[in-house]
């Protein structure tokens, strides 16, 4: 079988999809592109593979001869990557998230359409083994028709914020509303039931000390009540609380089914429980242990991060390229079913919090009112439909703030706690396999 030929795009989040390379029978990393030269040669030292090719500029990598790009570079920024690559032949898998406009939305969508290239949307906490099961578990009926469900993805991230902004005020990170990175929590719902979203209501978090002091202008944390095409309804809930959490809950008319929840460490999605009218009783710790979705006999995903489902997601996009009847992508469609609820909760916030309709975007009539919308929090893209990172305005934070966290990352990547982890996952020790 002939290997998947790779190039990712962003060397420091994309760690993990070069390690699930390192590890596939099915793929391998052919070239790795980013800006930041710090981090490049990290990988190179890293990896120490003279077949791989490093770029410091998106034009030239683009023109390397590769199959598939890997879009792990700033999530404000995926959409417009991502239509230059499928437009250049290739397919894409695109870190969450997967545009910042409606503009984008619209473009991405109907460049997937018209090239036919395998678009796969990065939203590793659906694969993890829990809601994986729970999808499994809907699938066959175990708990009936949806009617509620919760989706709950709270990640305290003041610890490693200098790791992940770079003391840039400019960072996407700095400038993001409080509902815009909400496809943690409400994506694996959406994957599990497969329904689509019809209307939204949003709620927004106080800016508090703890998001200022690090230099995040947006609100702590951000709330979307979704109505479901079949009249079911979801609670997400996503931020910068205290305390990390990660929960889903599924209610259905014959039954109900969770995570577990009580101090979760974030990503590590680990028990679930069902009670239902046809099957009563709990899946525990050891059943999801001995689980397996169909096809990963192989056991690699113990070693990668997230619950093994940076090694899932990634290797149902290889599957796909493939040609793998059963590989199970998130297509642009439902990248956008959910995400496009977290921007319209915004809206609606901004609105004095009434319901807004989510645009069904398969439609192609719907897409004509959405063309050029570009309203977002980013400058350089907003044009005159600019909006504030906090419904109340977007706060001033001081210079010093910003130079404090760019001294920190003058130490360089060998003291970056957050890169040192990413690059340990997914290193197998083949004598103890």
């Amino acid at each position: 079988m002939e290997k998947v030929r790779i190039g990712v795009l962003g060397a420091y989040r994309g760690t993990s999809m070069i390690n699930y390379c390192e590890a596939s029978s099915k793929a391998k990393v052919v070239a790795i592109c980013d800006k930041w030269l710090d981090a490049i040669e990290a990988q190179k030292k890293n990896l120490n593979d003279d077949s791989i090719t490093y770029y410091d500029n998106f034009e030239d990598f683009i023109e390397h001869d590769m199959d598939a790009v890997i879009l792990a570079n700033y999530a404000n920024e995926h959409a417009p990557f991502a239509i230059r690559c499928l437009n250049k032949g290739l397919n894409v898998f695109s870190e969450v998230l997967p545009c910042q406009t409606m503009k984008e939305a619209v473009e991405l969508i109907e460049t997937v359409e018209k090239t036919g290239k395998v678009y796969a949307y990065g939203e590793n906490y659906c694969y993890m083994l829990a809601p994986y099961e729970m999808k499994k578990l809907y699938q066959e009926g175990k708990i009936g028709e949806f009617e509620y469900g919760e989706g709950e993805y709270i990640h305290n991230c003041e610890n490693i914020w200098t790791s992940l902004t770079y003391g840039d005020e400019n960072h996407w990170r700095n400038n993001k509303y409080s509902t815009f990175y909400c496809t943690h929590s409400l994506g694996p719902i959406i994957h599990i039931t497969g329904l689509r979203p019809i209307s939204v209501t949003g709620f927004e978090g106080t800016m508090n000390k703890r998001r200022l002091n690090v230099g995040d202008k947006g609100g702590s944390f951000g709330i979307e009540m979704v109505l479901l095409e079949n009249g079911g309804i979801i609670k997400s809930i996503h931020g910068g609380l205290y305390k990390n959490s990660v929960w889903y809950s599924v209610y259905g008319s014959k039954g109900r089914m969770e995570t577990a929840r009580e101090d979760a460490k974030a990503g590590e999605v680990s028990k679930i429980y069902v009670n239902a009218d046809e099957y009563a009783g709990e899946y525990g710790e050891e059943h999801l242990e001995s689980y397996e979705p169909k096809g990963y006999a192989d056991n690699l995903d113990k070693y990668f991060g997230h619950g093994g489902s940076d090694y899932y997601c990634m290797d149902q996009f290889v599957k796909k390229i493939l040609g793998e009847n059963d590989a199970d992508i998130i297509d642009v469609y439902e990248a956008m079913d959910m995400f496009l609820p977290g921007m319209f909760a915004y809206r609606s916030i901004l609105n004095g919090g009434i319901p807004m309709d989510i645009p069904n975007l398969r439609d192609k009539a719907v897409r004509e009112k959405f063309r050029n919308d570009t309203m977002c929090t980013d400058p350089n893209v907003a044009g005159d439909k600019l909006i504030p990172t906090f419904s109340k305005g977007t706060p001033s934070i001081p210079k010093s703030v910003y130079e404090a966290q760019k001294k920190e990352m003058e130490k360089g990547l060998e003291n970056d706690i957050y890169f040192k982890e990413a690059t340990t996952q997914g290193k197998i020790n083949k004598e103890s396999e």
